[in-house]
């Protein structure tokens, strides 16, 4: 079991979700998060943040760096490593908006007072117009640590020698596939601290990232109980998170995942907020070292068991059976679409499902077909020759 926070510990977390509204920042939301678009948040911050440009992307779009705070524990951070991963930019606007509307709290003044930050908040440029995890070049960023092969990723690896961080925050989004554990709960957060070898040797420098993300887990179990997740931890070198790991610098990978009906993650972007108000809040006091590090481990292994949509007990040609419809991203007029697509039929799926549908043994069409395949983006299904809804809520 987790070691969980006192009451007064656990009632700021409850107070700042309360609050949130009151700092979040309204400029910014959805999921087609693109340079320009920060752009304009960037020219509005105030003089307490340092804004450097800091290299380009391969097409030349600007990479800036937002640096603020007197402390000497440095902390790194970055975003939108992957292009179409725009949770966590929101939430480091937000996060922006709260420092500097609160920056007379006992709270905020103990984090700038003992940190200093460099914060990237979009590093892939080019994938975020284009709303793909690759670059311009289609070279995943997070496989690139190791050969730099990208101007993106030089820029990130010239920031971390330069800054020579103290700790580093690697923010990404997950899929709405990954439960928290085996239980019918999506992981609207999920953390991992990478390893540091292929043998996951556990070092001091690694403990403290332990200790950082079951803080996370003890101070936000009141507000997502169950939904919190703990990612696979297998070693890979040419990832960032684990080339900055081996450097003995504790690394924390953040994932935003998916809030029931929350496809554009408004609510999830939220839960990101707190969990970084909880990071910087454990590393400004050192209030982590009191942590087991072992109740990382406690955390739930995340694993792949929703579907987005089930149709469960569907009478088709084939005889009964679930059908598993995944929604697949893609931008159009400047907006995220999310197409249906059929992934699996079955007798029976073994999965959960953000909506489930019970045909009850009755007739199904999809897109006018009684004969059902996989891999077809579905326009249209009825059952009975009643239309069902497959709009993204």
């Amino acid at each position: 079991m987790f070691t969980f926070v006192n009451m007064e510990k656990s009632a700021l977390f409850t107070q700042l979700y309360k609050d949130y509204n009151s700092f979040k920042n309204q400029e910014i939301s959805g999921r087609y998060i693109r340079q320009k678009d920060i752009q304009l948040l960037l020219d509005k911050l105030g003089e307490e943040f340092s804004l450097k440009e800091i290299g380009a992307s391969v097409l030349g779009k600007p990479i800036h760096s937002i640096q603020f705070g007197k402390g000497t524990i440095k902390i790194l951070a970055w975003s939108q490593m992957h292009g179409n991963e725009s949770t966590t930019t929101k939430a480091v606007f937000d996060l922006l908006n709260y420092m500097n509307k609160y920056k007379e709290s006992e709270l905020v003044k103990s984090i700038l007072n003992n940190c200093s930050f460099c914060i990237i908040p979009m590093l892939n440029p080019d994938g975020a117009e284009a709303y793909t995890r690759v670059n311009a070049n289609k070279i995943d960023l997070n496989r690139d640590a190791q050969d730099l092969s990208q101007p993106e990723s030089r820029i990130l690896r010239e920031q971390f020698d330069n800054f020579q961080p103290d700790f580093c925050l690697n923010l990404h989004d997950q899929r709405t596939i990954f439960s928290a554990g085996d239980k019918a709960e999506a992981a609207v957060l999920s953390f991992l601290t990478p390893s540091m070898d292929k043998d996951r040797q556990i070092f001091s420098s690694r403990i403290k990232s332990m200790q950082l993300i079951a803080k996370i887990a003890s101070d936000l179990s009141e507000l997502l109980p169950g939904r919190i997740g703990r990612y696979d931890d297998a070693f890979n070198i040419n990832c960032t998170g684990d080339t900055f790991q081996s450097t003995k610098t504790p690394t924390i990978l953040f994932e935003a995942g998916h809030f029931p009906k929350d496809y554009q993650r408004e609510e999830s972007r939220k839960y990101v907020f707190l969990a970084l108000i909880s990071v910087l809040k454990g590393i400004s006091e050192e209030s982590f070292k009191d942590i087991d590090y072992r109740d990382y481990e406690n955390i739930p292994e995340n694993k792949k068991l929703f579907n987005d949509i089930i149709l469960r007990e569907a009478k088709t040609e084939s005889g009964v059976v679930d059908i598993a419809i995944q929604y697949k991203e893609g931008v159009k007029e400047e907006k995220v679409m999310f197409l249906p697509e059929i992934e699996k039929i079955e007798p029976k799926i073994d999965k959960f499902a953000h909506k489930e549908f019970y045909c009850e043994n009755k007739k199904i069409k999809i897109n006018g077909e009684s004969k059902l395949i996989e891999n077809v983006v579905v326009n249209k299904i009825t059952l009975n020759d009643v239309e069902l809804p497959l709009k993204c809520e």
